[in-house]
């Protein structure tokens, strides 16, 4: 039994011709999904941007991370999104960050582009109750929620399988080496996208493409009996 949740490899160059080369290598490798880091790129010029998702033309996030939650873009936060609404019509996701505007976020959603809607807090990881209100936000703003959180032991890793047994339509990611198992089980619990590295790892725990692939397609049946 193959898994249906798709694995996604973000990609973080400063060049667009490096983002190219590296997509190949993900795609050769089995991605199912090229998440653009456009936030990488050292002159971010729209005009290359598009001719690059273009030219890849392969299922793709576009991400252009806010600098508060590990992102590198140094532009205006209108620049930013304008950026993001530039790519609506040729990617197949965007992913925004909840604490944008709402207005920025609407002005996504509103292009018919799948909306994801994220949150990333690399210290601390939050009660149930708290993530479940991140989000259910949203869920209201977005298509796809997604929430990422760094564990401070074992407890927080399984706080976070309690939100993937809650919520639908729902990506949710325990960061680092504690939390990586997290990003395997996200299969069994129907995650929509789960995310692995290829060239460049952008967050801590995430396992290579080859491994991500081999154990979502293991059958574990331990949590099927």
């Amino acid at each position: 039994m193959y898994s249906q949740t798709k694995i996604a490899i973000p990609i973080f160059q400063k060049k667009c011709s490096d983002v190219i080369e590296v997509a190949n290598d993900c795609i050769d490798k089995g991605a199912d999904i090229i998440e653009f880091r456009i936030d990488a790129l050292k002159n971010p010029d729209i005009n290359e941007i598009k001719k690059t998702i273009e030219e890849i033309n392969f299922p793709m996030i576009a991400t252009n991370r806010i600098s508060t939650e590990g992102g590198s873009f140094k532009g205006s936060e209108e620049e930013r999104v304008n950026i993001l609404f530039e790519c609506c019509d040729l990617v197949d996701y965007v992913d925004i960050e909840l604490q944008s505007n709402d207005e920025y976020i609407n002005r996504i959603h509103d292009s018919g582009v799948t909306t994801i809607v994220s949150y990333h807090d690399f210290e601390k990881t939050p009660d149930l109750n708290e993530i479940l209100y991140i989000v259910e936000k949203e869920h209201e703003l977005g298509d796809i929620a997604k929430v990422a959180f760094m564990p401070q032991d074992l407890e927080d890793t399984l706080t976070i399988l309690a939100v993937l047994s809650h919520c639908k339509n729902t990506i949710a990611i325990s960061m680092g080496d504690l939390g990586s198992y997290t990003r395997v089980m996200a299969s069994k619990f129907d995650s929509p996208i789960t995310f692995a590295s290829g060239t460049d790892a952008t967050a801590p725990g995430q396992i290579d493409i080859e491994t991500m692939k081999a154990l979502l397609n293991m059958d574990l049946n331990i949590l099927d009996e």
